[in-house]
């Protein structure tokens, strides 16, 4: 029996006939409704036929995580008085509850990718409302880009609509305007907000660090356990708590073990039955509930009895190193988008509070909207996908926002590097088989792969662990991970165990016959068969299998050991392992899950098999090379003969002098960058010449050369050879005569050079008639002379037309005075320099007009003996 009373509470049963209308009219809308008010539970219902008096339809939901397809699927079974498999049913990976009347089915995103890969058409299918989408989550902007293709091409008929609590609604809209020439497509908006509720701001005290990485303050989590405490004092109901993942869950559990309430954990990884005892809520008598949770309960989903939540404001977002094929999670603060869809989970059975662990000012600076995970995610699956549906670069396909260039460059790497795609970018006939599998296109290359060399069964029971990581508790050791989801006793075991036999299904249909794949086995494996469906592997251990299959997974991730301590992967980064690993005294590791955050150098394995270089060989053998190597390392040319596994050294062995002369002689010329000039021989004619010419280039420019370290360097093949040819090492550049190299600069073809004296004398004879150096180091040449030589000189010299500065000196060579206009110093500055240095120097000259006296390098004395 309907229940209609529960159905006539929904504010947003009053959107229904504009919504049908929109839909009969145009055949696609927008549905704005705000949490809480039954747009993903209804609307299905409606649309269908199975409530109210409109035409009966098949109505396919997608969510974008499988418990919220599970829980929709039962709150609207629930409404119609029904079990979940009849008229509401709802598919996730490797479980299907419906059948031939099942008008409402409810599908994870990732599922509705499968199927419109498989059968674009959707046939039967005549509504799919696409929910969540404020969320930005990759596959659920992909399978709205296909929809709309599928609609403009095939299935005009196809109804279409974008549901979303809080998101850009107008954005939707423009996006589906493609479909129809009239104008975007019509915003049906939900009014009320379930029964409302009050927001109230508690902000941490001073001194919580922000953020970073997977790190949260401690301080913040006993802040927010404290704001439990007061919110369950201040009010009644149960409570919900939202923190950014499940390791800030259990620390804030352990914070609350006291409590006079039973305190639920709540995740994806949660067993099924802490799940369903959430959703089912308390009985009579029953003790209050606090449910820590993820975003999980963020959108879709009912926690009956709550009337509090707190939330932490923060949530984990992916991020993608792609230049080492590393994914990681940021923490970061929630959106307004987010905040608003976690405050209405208080209202949705009566009038609520809201406690925000963060202050009204930070409030003001939040985001609009998360972040679009196509802009930030690892994008191979995606690029597989589009190029299946025949958009390799995703170009034609109706995209809120594009794919980053970098990370489908990236991705398509990846897909070549596994057979998926060719050089031209189109798929291949494996790839088409990978997309099929339904996992990472990784993971699809280590099941086709793996299955001949080890059976299709435990190739598959190593993937399923690899496509959702077990719980932290196993431990590090693939291996031991897997032994113990073979024990099963958990929700993860039972999901790992109905995933490994959907993917033992999937290899043999990717291949019939022998569910094996083609062309880039590791040719290792040992034929003894095991009773998987295939041939190989049945005499492998555990260990090797689980190690094989990773690596052929993650050839880039093959790490190994290095003196000291941790890792090196073939990727070129570091990896290490946690205190008191039993993997700790592996030579060789395939890593099969890491992060590394932008504050770290090296990568924390999380999760690895153990394998042995041959292995590692074999997986990674399209990384492998071999070579000299000479480089500038430690001050000096090394030159080596490598044979590498990527970054990896596997052979070393010293070349002397055999080694490659233009590689030596680039490893000097990359020295000389690094370490400068001064590396050359340098005497101090060569200097002066360098300075000479320097003063040259800056005062007439070409063809004088300029002569900065730059330049220099970026005409070594002209000044420095053939020496720099025939040197081997450090020693031989610094025998290197530089000022002899840098004459070769001199513009000798338009016969400038042999105006360099004139122009830029090393040397100016003065009226003492001594010859003084002139200096060029710096802005304006100098000439440091003894003021008596400069007696009876009223110019200044010059030179390249530029005054010269000049440095009188005293008898005793001391500066005296600075001048570059000796006129104006005989005639005013002089008078005081004579009455200063006079009684300090009696015995040199010292006339009241030196314009007229006789210059000398003398005394007196001397002078008058003539």
């Amino acid at each position: 029996m309907i229940r209609n009373d529960a159905l006539d509470r929904l504010p947003v049963r009053h959107a229904v006939p504009e919504l049908l209308s929109a839909l009969e009219e145009r055949g696609t809308a927008v549905l704005a409704a705000p949490p809480g008010t039954g747009k993903t539970t209804l609307v299905p219902l409606a649309l269908a036929g199975l409530i109210g008096d409109g035409p009966r339809r098949r109505v396919l939901v997608a969510e974008p995580r499988r418990m919220a397809v599970r829980a929709a699927a039962r709150r609207m079974a629930w409404l119609l008085g029904q079990e979940v498999g009849g008229a509401v049913g709802f598919s996730v990976r490797g479980e299907r509850r419906a059948g031939p009347a099942t008008r409402v089915e409810v599908v994870t995103t990732g599922v509705l990718l499968q199927r419109l890969q498989r059968d674009p058409e959707l046939p039967g299918v005549d509504v799919v409302l696409l929910d969540e989408c404020h969320e930005r989550h990759l596959d659920a902007d992909t399978a709205m880009a296909f929809l709309v293709d599928v609609r403009a091409t095939v299935r005009p008929d196809l109804c279409l609509i974008a549901a979303s609590a809080t998101g850009d609604t107008r954005a939707w809209a423009d996006l589906l305007t493609v479909l129809d020439s009239t104008g975007p497509a019509p915003v049906v908006r939900a009014t009320g907000e379930g029964h409302g509720s009050r927001v109230l701001f508690a902000a941490p005290p001073p001194g919580v660090r922000p953020a970073h990485g997977t790190w949260v303050d401690p301080a913040l989590l006993r802040h927010v356990a404290a704001t439990v405490r007061l919110a369950l004092d201040r009010h009644e109901g149960d409570l919900l708590c939202f923190l950014p993942g499940t390791g800030e869950i259990a620390r804030t559990a352990g914070m609350l073990a006291d409590l006079d309430a039973e305190v639920l954990q709540l995740h994806g990884r949660a067993p099924a039955a802490v799940q369903d005892a959430v959703l089912k809520g308390r009985g009579p008598g029953d003790a209050r509930r606090v449910v820590l949770t993820t975003s999980v309960a963020e959108s879709s989903l009912t926690v009956p009895g709550v009337r509090i939540v707190v939330d932490s404001g923060l949530a984990r977002e992916p991020r993608t190193d792609h230049a080492r094929g590393l994914g990681s999670l940021a923490t970061v603060p929630v959106s307004v988008a987010v905040a608003t869809q976690r405050t209405g989970r208080a209202g949705r059975e009566g009038f609520g509070t809201v406690y925000r662990c963060w202050s009204e000012i930070d409030d003001a600076r939040q985001a609009r909207f998360p972040s679009p995970e196509i802009r930030v995610a690892d994008l191979t699956a995606f690029a597989l996908r589009t190029a299946c549906w025949g958009d390799p670069d995703a170009a034609g396909l109706a995209l809120l926002d594009s794919p980053p260039a970098g990370a489908m460059a990236a991705a398509r790497s990846v897909l070549t590097a596994i057979g998926a795609m060719g050089e031209d970018g189109r798929v291949s006939e494996r790839g088409v088989r990978m997309a099929r599998i339904g996992v990472h296109p990784r993971l699809a290359r280590a099941l086709l792969d793996g299955a001949p060399e080890v059976g299709a069964r435990r190739a598959a029971e190593v993937v399923a662990l690899l496509s959702e990581e077990p719980p932290r508790g196993y431990g590090d050791d693939l291996a031991a991970a897997w032994r113990a989801a073979r024990r099963g006793g958990d929700g993860y075991g039972a999901r790992w165990k109905a995933e490994a036999r959907r993917l033992e299904r999937s290899a043999a249909e990717a291949d019939p016959g022998s569910g094996t794949g083609t062309g880039t086995g590791t040719g290792t494996g040992t034929g003894t068969g095991d009773g998987g469906g295939t041939s190989g592997g049945g005499a492998r251990a555990d260990d090797a299998v689980a190690g094989l299959v990773t690596a052929l997974a993650f050839p880039e991730r093959v790490a190994r050991a290095r003196e000291g301590s941790g890792f090196l992967m073939v990727s070129g980064t570091g990896a290490a392992l946690a205190e008191g690993s039993a993997l700790r005294e592996a030579s060789w590791l395939a890593v099969a899950v890491a992060d590394r955050t932008a504050q770290n150098a090296t990568a924390r394995v999380r999760l690895a098999a153990v394998v042995d270089e041959d292995v590692a060989r074999a997986a990674a053998g399209h990384l492998a090379s071999s070579g000299e190597e000479v480089h500038w390392e430690d001050g000096d040319v090394v030159a080596r003969s490598v044979s590498r596994l990527g970054a990896v050294e596997l052979a070393v062995r010293p070349l002397r002098e055999d080694a490659d002369p233009g590689l030596v002689r680039a490893a000097l010329l990359d020295g000389l960058g690094r370490e400068g000039l001064g590396l050359l021989r340098w005497s101090r004619e060569a200097s002066e010449l360098r300075q000479r010419l320097g003063f040259l280039h800056r005062v007439l420019g070409a063809p004088w050369p300029d002569v900065a370290d730059g330049p220099l360097l970026d005409r070594a093949e002209e000044w420095l050879e053939p020496e720099l040819s025939r040197a081997r090492r450090r020693a031989d550049l610094g025998r290197l005569d530089a000022g002899q190299a840098l004459g070769r600069l001199l513009p000798w073809a338009t016969g400038e050079a042999a105006r360099l004296d004139e122009l830029a004398p090393e040397r100016i004879e003065v009226p003492s008639g001594s010859r003084i150096r002139v200096d060029y180091g710096g802005e304006q040449p100098v000439l440091a002379v003894k003021l008596q030589e400069m007696f009876g000189l009223a110019e200044t010299p010059r030179v390249a037309g530029v005054p010269v500065l000049v440095h009188l000196l005293s008898p005793a060579g001391r500066p005296a005075a600075v001048t570059a206009d000796l006129a104006s110093f005989w005639r005013s500055g002089y008078l005081s320099v004579r009455a200063e240095l006079r009684g300090r120097y009696p015995k040199h000259p010292w006339p009241e007009d030196p314009g007229a006296a006789q210059p000398t390098r003398h005394t007196s004395a001397r002078l008058r003996r003539g």
